[in-house]
């Protein structure tokens, strides 16, 4: 019977051909580095490939008839916005606004009736209203005009401060909506003239499988006989 010290030594266990021996030397920093930027594995490029393909026509469709988490989110945070920024803005106005009379007597030109400044600020609140309402309803377009539409009445009484962010917010919207628009009519366009073609390709092919029908070899013989009678008769 063979001894401990007589038996062979065992085998140290194999590394794996993927793993480098000298990993667990490296240094933390370098093993971390290499962890994250990690090579794209192969299967990694056909789904990069599919997530850029052009959306379907459904998904389009969805898209164009309702906006979506982000657009909402811009429209419910800019309507108390809105709303604030009215109040303020009517506010400064109505305190900001001229004497009535001047020192000489005679009347303010500049000078405007409070009952005007409550007007608008009456519009610049519904105008906040709608942004809320059209938010909550995901209409994107709605949302775009009335948000233009406000940032145009508060920079027409010069604070362009605040009119410009809600003017810069619309044009964004509505220059989202007509791409969107723009996309779902060609593909709905391209659909339909792929369609068309795949018709007009196999009524092609069927017109080549088309043979017209043979005459047969009788047939034939007779009308050459009576083309032999007909030109007999013609010369006699």
């Amino acid at each position: 019977m063979p001894s401990l010290r007589q038996r062979p030594p065992l085998d140290p266990p194999s590394a794996k051909p993927d793993e480098d021996p000298d990993e667990d030397r490296q240094p933390l920093g370098i093993r971390l580095r290499r962890a994250i930027m990690k090579p794209v594995e192969s299967d990694a490029v056909p789904n990069a490939a599919v997530a850029h393909e052009a959306p379907a026509v459904e998904q389009l469709e969805a898209a164009v008839r309702s906006a979506n988490d982000k657009e909402r989110l811009i429209g419910l945070l800019a309507a108390p916005l809105a709303a604030a920024i009215g109040f303020l803005v009517i506010s400064a106005l109505i305190v900001n606004d001229p004497a009535t009379l001047l020192k000489s007597g005679q009347i303010n030109k500049l000078h405007v009736a409070v009952s005007v400044y409550y007007e608008l600020g009456g519009v610049l609140l519904a105008l906040s209203v709608l942004i809320l309402a059209t938010a909550m309803l995901r209409k994107r377009l709605l949302l775009g005009i009335v948000m233009a539409l406000y940032g145009l009445a508060v920079f027409n009484l010069h604070y362009w401060g605040f009119g410009i962010p809600f003017i810069m917010g619309g044009a964004w919207l509505l220059v989202r909506s007509y791409r969107l628009q723009r996309d779902l009519r060609e593909a709905t366009a391209g659909g339909a003239l792929g369609g068309a073609t795949s018709r007009t390709s196999v009524t092609r092919a069927a017109n080549k499988r088309y043979t017209p029908p043979q005459r047969s070899f009788s047939a034939q013989a007779e009308f050459r006989r009576g083309q032999r009678q007909r030109q007999g008769r013609s010369a006699g």
